[in-house]
């Protein structure tokens, strides 16, 4: 069931929207900050969004935020004031952070990752950590170690993921904005089945110090809004060169909404057919159809295109993601940090203790398949034709953004499923992504919008855009958004 949101309903206004009331002095942070973890205490045993809430720091942080937008101190930014969450996989300083998973039990950082210090510079308002398939491996949020997220639209249902506790949290106005990670579509998914904005810019341009690592070259930080603009807003903070971050892009940031109200008139934007999957759900189908007719109407030239080796996309990032996550997780030993043995006799005894209790099932599984590929006399066979295949993936992209200034296709190829549905056939489940991974194989800028409904659930519209092409990509995506309302339903929770 959706209510139409209007001006009068705080917990689902934009971060816009939000700002005018701050600006005509209507409301202050702190009072929104209050009404917002109200509004998690009140949600949260039928969600579980939230790993860990920090009101005594939330609430210390709008009030210096009220006094920022009176004009006293430093100049107040789109952020100031916004109550915020991040996912649990950034580290926080004297904030838990457990990515989901039991091996870094009491682990509280003595840093805040980049995109967090950023957040914090810009004056938003922090209110606590995201729920997450444990370390964003899942596109369900069912692998946490604290439990599934439950979808605000249906809570028999999931919310997707891994960023499933950020979307779910957006989605039912338990925050204004969210902060996730995207590895295979972990950003766009979940706002696809949840019925919000998220975008995964192009690899480099946002930071990811802090951000504890799955996948290295396939990792990027996004925001999870309820408005395109409000995303872009978000993406003029959080994204800037980061000399501790060796992937992080040293070029000119401007403003990536520069470009919000120009529409699409004249733009040219392919729709490759592999996109429309075998089993891809009628609902799914119909709503895209529906969506390009929309575009069509806005001015754009529409055409079919063809992107044959996405068919190989979901073979090269199962291989890829897990051998990455193989190295980053080796650094989780029970000895330095987290979940440990006190009756171990050696170290090794005490890693093996660990790892054995503190991984889950998921994570255990990519871990092995990951060591599997990375072996001796499989590197070749395995790792090594991924990557060359991937280069090959790049390359067809860049060729088709020769002839067009964006693509479109569905973001998943079905609306939200039950929670326990697909969790044991894990092959169901890595197909979700199927029309994700491509971007982050590619490097790419994508953002996910609302775009129609079935069988009362929302249903998600992808765009992508060129390397360093966030703004055309923002550009095209507002003009959608303008000419519906997909955007402005919300779930009755």
């Amino acid at each position: 069931m959706t209510t139409q949101a209007n001006n009068s309903d705080l917990h689902f206004a934009s971060v816009r929207e939000l700002q005018s009331k701050f600006n005509n002095r209507e409301i202050s942070s702190t009072e929104v900050t209050k009404a917002t973890l109200n509004r998690i205490a009140k949600l949260e045993p039928r969600l579980n969004a939230f790993i860990t809430v920090t009101p005594e720091n939330a609430i210390r942080d709008a009030q210096q935020a009220d006094e920022r937008l009176l004009g006293t101190g430093q100049e107040p930014t789109a952020l100031t004031g916004v109550p915020v969450m991040v996912k649990d996989n950034f580290s926080t300083k004297d904030v838990l952070t457990t990515a989901a998973s039991n091996i870094l039990k009491g682990y509280i950082p003595p840093y805040d990752g980049t995109v967090v210090s950023l957040l914090k510079q810009a004056g938003a308002v922090i209110l606590g950590k995201g729920n997450l398939d444990e370390f964003a491996m899942g596109s369900s949020n069912e692998t946490s170690a604290f439990g599934p997220v439950h979808n605000p639209w249906d809570t028999q249902r999931v919310p997707g993921g891994s960023s499933g506790g950020a979307s779910a949290a957006v989605s039912a106005g338990q925050c204004f904005m969210a902060f996730g990670s995207d590895t295979g579509g972990s950003i766009r998914q979940p706002a696809a089945f949840c019925g919000v904005v998220g975008m995964k810019p192009t690899y480099g341009l946002v930071s990811r110090f802090g951000l504890l690592a799955f996948g290295s070259s396939l990792d990027q930080i996004g925001p999870l809004t309820r408005t395109v603009a409000d995303c872009s807003d978000a993406l003029n903070i959080i994204s800037s060169h980061d000399h501790r971050d060796s992937t992080s892009v040293k070029a000119p940031f401007t403003d990536f909404g520069r470009e919000l109200h120009m529409g699409v008139d004249q733009m040219n934007i392919g729709v490759p057919r592999e996109y429309l999957v075998e089993g891809i759900e009628p609902g799914i189908r119909s709503a895209f159809e529906a969506s390009l007719e929309t575009l069509e109407s806005l001015g754009a030239n529409i055409s079919e295109t063809s992107l044959p080796l996405t068919d190989h996309a979901l073979a090269v990032y199962y291989i890829i993601a897990p051998s990455e996550a193989s190295a980053n997780l080796s650094r989780y030993d029970g000895v330095k940090y987290g979940l440990g043995s006190l009756n171990a006799n050696t170290s090794a005894e005490a890693t093996q203790s660990a790892r054995g209790e503190g991984f889950g099932d998921e994570v255990k599984r990519r871990i092995l398949l990951g060591t599997y590929a990375l072996s001796a006399g499989y590197y070749d066979a395995f790792y090594k034709k991924a990557q060359q295949v991937r280069t090959l993936i790049r390359r067809e992209f860049t060729d088709s953004f020769l002839k067009f200034d964006a693509l479109v296709t569905p973001t998943s190829p079905n609306v939200a499923f039950k929670i326990g549905e697909k969790i044991n056939d894990p092959f169901q489940m890595y197909m979700n992504d199927v029309c994700t991974i491509p971007v982050n194989i590619a490097g790419l800028p994508s953002i996910s919008v609302p775009g129609g409904m079935s069988e009362g659930l929302p249903v998600g519209l992808q765009f992508i855009g060129p390397q360093f092409g966030d703004t055309t990509v923002i550009r095209v995506a507002a003009a959608y958004q303008r000419a519906t309302n997909w955007h402005k339903n919300h779930p009755l929770i």
